[in-house]
């Protein structure tokens, strides 16, 4: 798939559900991105902090095909090479992790993203060329401890009248306080553990797909 394509079904996303394993009470990613697809999510991002390399491609190919048979873009978390492995849709970078520039080099038709946490990391990967950065932690999260600020959902106001590009939000967003940064602005909210440790992933999918779409 071309990148225009994958950015145009990029930017009709809602609810961005990103895995991680250790946190799926017992299950397995795969059950989890089951319940994401029935849930209704365009989207998924890989994000298997722990696991090692070999077994990740191997999630990563079933990942691809379930996904490119439910039509839902694929974003792997950190790694480029396994992304352009599998032909995922995409990939998400952090601010130690692969360099923006050389990224678009290697991968020019893969989506790639870019986690921000402050307004001037946001203009910087814009202007690198990220095609969205992701903006938080909004809120206090333990997939990300070493994170000790927190933006708030005011922040979202502060940084979105400066972006050209779409933006996510991520970081200790759930059912209690999911209102609050769609009101601030958001339209595309990554969630973790909001969907893999939910009883049921398709409803809670459907749940805050609805929250955010309510407006």
């Amino acid at each position: 798939m071309r990148l225009s394509k994958r950015i145009k079904l990029f930017n009709n996303i809602d609810l961005y559900p990103v895995t991680a394993e250790p946190l799926s009470q017992g299950r397995t990613s795969l059950e989890i991105l089951d319940g994401i697809i029935a849930g209704g999510a365009k989207i998924v991002q890989l994000r298997e902090k722990e696991m090692p390399m070999a077994q990740l491609y191997e999630l990563a190919v079933a990942f691809r095909r379930k996904t490119a048979e439910a039509g839902v873009l694929l974003i792997v978390n950190d790694h480029i090479d396994l992304a352009l492995a599998v032909d995922a849709d995409g990939v998400h970078l952090g601010q130690a992790d692969f360099p923006l520039e050389p990224a678009r080099k290697l991968a020019p038709e893969l989506i790639i993203g870019r986690s921000t946490h402050n307004l001037a990391q946001a203009l910087e990967a814009q202007q690198q060329g990220a095609d969205y950065v992701n903006v938080g932690p909004i809120f206090p999260t333990g997939t990300k401890p070493e994170h000790k600020v927190f933006l708030g959902p005011e922040a979202i106001k502060d940084i979105a009248p400066h972006l050209q590009i779409p933006f996510t939000v991520m970081g200790g967003i759930n059912a209690d306080n999911i209102d609050l940064v769609v009101n601030a602005g958001a339209r595309r909210i990554a969630v973790v553990t909001a969907v893999t440790k939910a009883p049921d992933v398709a409803q809670a999918v459907r749940d805050l797909r609805a929250r955010i779409n309510k407006n």
